[in-house]
């Protein structure tokens, strides 16, 4: 029986893009996401393209009772999740104290909570298999000093590199992936226009290649894994540089 692979945040962006290639090695999928229009689309497609099983569980990750729902299915020994993808996300604009709270709580629940909670419910399954893949993505953001985003992306970042040298001896690997900045419909949701943000187009990165990247070094087990040389770079000289200065460069873009 071929994997079965549970992503969040599969009906657009990033989550899209990994259900398409983890279908096009075979995986069977449980699309998770708020929109059922929307996943049903994309369901619709990976089983017309790829001929695997795509099953859809409509689930806000920030009410514990969907969260409770997607974890229950994460440790649903009958049907095993052989990789989980905790992509589900969404980014606020960098003046906390101009944001509102209830939005930044949200922001908190969905980057860490449900991360944290997913992950729990994916270890225990994984480990009494012998095996298992957790991918969470988080953002080149975690090494900058970068608003409350940068903040809950460090703490996937810190969490995903200790559980794999944790766990990945006894078969079950995480690793979070930190892709720069890239071209989905994740800026276009904090009100942004495509190419308003102010970043030269070099540092734009293609979602396909962000996640054929990140799925190759989950793949050798690797904790962390930076799509692309240029960040790679990037993350390599922030961390040389005084924290006041990489701050006013982090603010470049949202």
């Amino acid at each position: 029986m071929a994997k079965t692979a549970l992503i969040t945040g599969a009906s657009s962006g990033l989550g899209a893009e990994f259900a398409r290639q983890l279908a096009a090695h075979g995986a069977d999928l449980v699309l998770v996401a708020r929109d059922r229009g929307a996943l049903d689309e994309v369901a619709d497609r990976l089983r017309a393209e790829h001929s695997v099983a795509v099953d859809v569980l409509v689930a806000d990750l920030v009410d514990s009772e969907g969260l409770e729902t997607v974890a229950a299915r994460v440790s649903d020994i009958e049907r095993p999740i052989g990789i989980l993808v905790n992509n589900a996300g969404f980014g606020l604009d960098l003046d906390f104290a101009g944001n509102d709270i209830a939005d930044e709580e949200r922001h908190l629940d969905l980057h860490v909570r449900a991360t944290m909670r997913l992950s729990h419910a994916a270890l225990r399954a994984m480990l009494a298999r012998g095996g298992g893949r957790i991918i969470n993505v988080a953002s080149v953001a975690a090494f900058l000093p970068r608003g409350t985003y940068g903040a809950v992306k460090m703490w996937v970042v810190s969490f995903s590199r200790w559980a794999n040298a944790r766990y990945s001896g006894r078969g079950v690997t995480v690793t979070a992936v930190c892709p720069g900045f890239t071209h989905t419909n994740f800026h276009e949701r904090l009100g942004l226009a495509p190419g308003h943000e102010g970043i030269p187009g070099f540092l734009w990165l293609d979602a396909a290649d962000v996640v054929r990247d990140g799925l190759r070094d989950a793949a050798r087990g690797k904790g962390v894994s930076i799509p692309s040389l240029r960040y790679k770079v990037l993350v390599g000289a922030a961390r040389l540089v005084p924290a006041s200065l990489a701050a006013r460069l982090a603010a470049t873009g949202r």
